[in-house]
């Protein structure tokens, strides 16, 4: 099939793991050049479900399936205020990047698409950056009686009056004990103290935890994806 569709550099990524990947958008009036993908070492693309043909044609191109994706929204709802949840401050970095390390390795950014330990090394710096501010706007901790760290979520408020969930995680010694429950209810709560109206979270179709919490919690499943990558040789 003729696809229309722009190849665009991932100008961080690519400095982060020291690689040339695109980002090859299925939009616009542009026909795909075809002979365009092999200038990049590794392009990637998002494609919806139901594009059925483009997955089609791209698989014909050589781009493989890496992961699916299942993106949620849920409504804003009034509520008491969990407790045991803190701000994240720059004195729990250290603890949060290794908790992130080590609960985002198998991502899409993992081996063979990218170096071992790239997954893990790139979740530890979102954290960080939302623990400063920095593309998403705040890091929140779930603690237990003592304030020892009992999971996080990050979120970031955007344009249309409504939240996205960044990262969220529950340590290994705390799963099964509704610390998830408890960081979404704060999630809930911090939207509401900003006024907005919808959350937004997104996870991998094999993450069924997941899947379960979000929907436990009033979640509607919106739209299901897939990335694929094409790695040259």
């Amino acid at each position: 099939m003729r696809m229309f569709a722009t190849l665009k550099p991932l100008a961080w990524e690519n400095a982060f793991f020291g690689q040339q990947s695109a980002l090859l958008e299925l939009q616009g009036e542009t026909p795909l050049d075809i002979a365009a993908l092999d200038d990049w070492p590794l392009v990637q693309v998002k494609v919806l479900a139901q594009q059925s043909a483009e997955l089609d044609a791209l698989s014909a191109l050589g781009f493989s399936m890496v992961e699916g994706e299942a993106d949620c929204v849920l409504g804003i709802t009034p509520a008491e205020r969990p407790t045991g949840i803190r701000i994240a401050r720059a004195e729990h970095i250290p603890a949060l990047r290794q908790a992130a390390s080590e609960a985002f390795i198998w991502s899409r950014f993992r081996a063979p698409w990218f170096a071992a330990g790239d997954s893990g090394r790139f979740y530890a710096q979102w954290i960080e950056n939302a623990v400063r501010g920095t593309f998403d706007h705040q890091c929140l901790l779930a603690v237990d009686e003592q304030g020892a760290m009992q999971g996080f979520v990050s979120l970031r408020e955007l344009e249309d009056r409504t939240a996205r969930i960044g990262l969220l995680a529950v340590l290994p010694a705390y799963q099964g004990l509704g610390i998830g429950q408890r960081l979404m209810d704060a999630a809930n709560d911090w939207c509401r103290a900003r006024r907005l109206t919808r959350l937004h979270v997104a996870t991998q179709l094999g993450n069924l935890a997941a899947l379960r919490l979000y929907l436990r919690c009033g979640g509607v499943i919106e739209r299901t994806a897939y990335w694929l990558y094409r790695k040259m040789p």
